[in-house]
Order: C-alpha cells, then sequence, then structure tokens
C-alpha cells in the first residue's frame, strides 16, 4: 500500500535522502520518494506499519505533516534550491 504525506518543506538532498534513509529503516517500508517542488512524501508499506506511525516518524525527523487545509501562517512552501552545506 502506498501513504502520501503533503509536508511543510522540503529539504535539500543531503537532508532528503537522510529521511529516505531513517524510513526505510522502519519494518514493513519498502521503499519512499520525496517529490521536493510537490511537497510530497510518498511510502511504500505493508500492513505491519500503519500512517500514523510513519507520520509520528517523520514529525520526530523534524518534517510538519500537513493535514486538509493550509494555513497561511504556518505553511512553507517547499524549498526549491535546498539548504547550503
Amino acid at each position: 500500500m502506498y501513504s502520501t504525506f503533503e509536508i511543510s518543506k522540503s529539504q535539500c538532498m543531503t537532508c532528503n535522502n537522510k529521511v529516505l534513509k531513517q524510513l526505510g529503516m522502519l519494518r514493513g517500508v519498502f521503499s519512499a520518494e520525496i517529490e521536493t517542488i510537490d511537497g510530497r512524501i510518498t511510502v511504500n508499506h505493508t500492513d505491519e506499519i500503519t500512517r500514523a506511525e510513519i507520520a509520528a516518524k517523520l514529525d520526530d525527523l523534524g518534517w510538519k505533516i500537513i493535514d486538509g487545509q493550509v494555513d497561511a501562517p504556518t505553511y512553507e512552501p517547499p524549498a526549491e534550491w535546498g539548504c547550503v552545506l
């Protein structure tokens, strides 16, 4: 199954790769993909892990999940250029 999460902000490629690695280490996760322009993370997983558990892991990693409506004051568009190392 696939779970898609709208995220508040995408990071640079190095930061994205760290998140993808952490998600890949979760039991039941086959793969994860970040769409930096759209601000989405799609996770391919089994029923061994729930959407809520994946969301909690993303939250632990500092990625804010946007549910439903986007409020202007709290919304950060996805970064197009990433961070400077």
